[in-house]
């Protein structure tokens, strides 16, 4: 079974400024790594061979630098230029780039931990659910309610208690899903967030989740918490970190993946692409400690 993941990485990284004023938040480093390399390489170990990537800001500089690494897996591009779609457009858009037939890991970019995949996956096909979030108990103002059975019952309204037979969990920007959910979700011709989507599937599919530790887990979505995150045990990267292509142009290396994206005016970007420095992009994109 061909396991494969989408990684949700187009959004505009506003709080991540001004980190985000000349690269989009997937090319910001943490620990002398981008967070792009960081995950692909966290979901490779977990056994996934294809990855589909989204991309919006500052999407050019996303083509040039997938098409100039080698990665541990095969990566995808699914195109959010013309619209940024949301979590639940992204995922919808992002379908049809995906050619396995396992469940699907989600991850999104600015979200780095030691959350098990294999362990999420197993939980996931033996539960049988729809969709399964990883959550932890931990501060957030968007708490989500399970009932007894691990399912999703609703969001916790803020300053409320949790009912009787519910646990209060924050959702930690990591799901696996099932296939037939891609069949479920509306069209892609207008963003729309994934949540509201679950809270309404969970009255007739079964939206369950997966419970982690939060000690190890770092949204570093702001500039404070990227910092935070460069000092803990967390930024330790497996030996085999991504590199440029050697005696490869970018052309040839975007024409490997064009295949597998649906680009709108895809061979343009692709000769735009190919006239960048790298070396200047990523002599920019230096650690955010130095």
């Amino acid at each position: 079974m061909k396991k494969e993941a989408i990684i949700l990485a187009a959004g505009l990284g506003t709080r991540l400024k001004p980190l985000t004023n000349d690269r989009p938040k997937a090319l910001v480093r943490l620990g002398g790594h981008t967070l792009l390399d960081r995950v692909l390489h966290r979901v490779a170990e977990a056994g996934v061979s294809h990855c589909v990537v989204n991309i919006h800001a500052f999407a050019d500089k996303m083509i040039n630098y997938i098409g100039s690494r080698r990665f541990p897996v095969e990566v995808s591009i699914s195109d959010e230029r013309s619209m940024l779609l949301d979590t639940g457009g992204a995922l919808k858009h992002a379908a049809s780039l995906l050619h396995g037939d396992g469940p699907v890991l989600v991850h999104n970019v600015d979200i780095v931990s030691d959350i098990d995949f294999k362990a999420l996956e197993n939980h996931h096909i033996a539960s049988g659910n729809l969709v399964t979030l990883c959550v932890s108990q931990r501060h957030s103002s968007r708490m989500l309610l399970f009932d007894r059975d691990g399912r999703l019952a609703g969001r916790l309204a803020e300053n409320s208690t949790v009912p009787d037979g519910m646990t209060a969990a924050a959702f930690s920007g990591v799901s696996m899903l099932s296939r037939e959910l891609f069949t479920l979700l509306p069209p892609d011709d207008v963003p729309y967030p994934i949540m509201p989507i679950y809270l309404e599937l969970t009255k007739k599919y079964r939206i369950g989740s997966f419970m982690h530790s939060a000690e190890n887990w770092h949204d570093v979505g702001t500039p404070e918490k990227l910092t935070e995150a460069e000092y803990s045990d967390i930024i330790n990267l497996p030996h085999h970190v991504s590199m440029r292509h050697p005696q490869m142009s970018l052309l040839n290396r975007a024409a490997q993946f064009a295949p597998f994206a649906a680009l709108t005016g895809y061979d343009d970007a692709i000769e735009r692409t190919a006239q960048l420095n790298i070396d200047e992009i990523e002599q920019r994109n230096s650690p955010v400690d130095e």
